[in-house]
């Protein structure tokens, strides 16, 4: 059996209606995130960020951020304040401070400065812009899709939500 034989088969447990166990989630979408295209898993990341059935966009982010490196956390924090503006950042609660590290024109936070943001703030920040600016999820499935490992420490229940969207996407191709 090839890889690519392995993954489909992996990918059929996600459709059809069966329950796969979300124990077996992670090492699945491990085998996924080797063998798809980072389109095809920002499309499931889209998904289950979208899903009622996982936590709000703006609560997997800032777990996502807590289990960051700098360079991820600044790369997504930059992602965000384009999003709803420099301005807007500054407006909410725990936002000070990162209006004031762009303050004196500097364009981004960098991965040194963004390892002093809580993830309560990048909590808020993503929740309005996803509120402000809905492509803001797409954006941050790209973003995400290229950082596999990191995603996988959402868990199980959520990772079953992204591999059924793969499993849908490469059913119909």
């Amino acid at each position: 059996m090839t890889l690519l034989d392995s993954v489909t088969s992996v990918l059929k447990q996600y459709t059809g209606g069966s329950t796969p166990n979300p124990a077996n989630a992670t090492d699945h979408f491990d085998q996924v995130a080797q063998t798809s295209s980072p389109n095809v898993i920002a499309d499931g990341l889209s998904a289950m960020f979208k899903s009622d059935q996982t936590p709000a966009f703006g609560n997997m982010v800032s777990s996502l951020f807590s289990n960051s490196n700098g360079d991820q956390k600044a790369g997504m924090l930059n992602q965000l304040i384009s999003s709803v503006g420099p301005g807007t950042v500054a407006q909410l609660a725990g936002g000070g401070m990162l209006a004031s590290l762009l303050g004196g024109g500097a364009k981004e936070i960098t991965p040194q400065q963004a390892q002093n943001i809580s993830p309560d703030v990048v909590q808020q920040i993503a929740a309005h812009a996803e509120k402000t600016d809905p492509s803001i999820v797409d954006k941050a499935s790209a973003f995400y899709a290229q950082h596999s490992t990191l995603v996988k420490t959402l868990g199980g229940a959520a990772l079953t939500v992204a591999l059924a969207k793969v499993a849908e996407r490469q059913k119909t191709a």
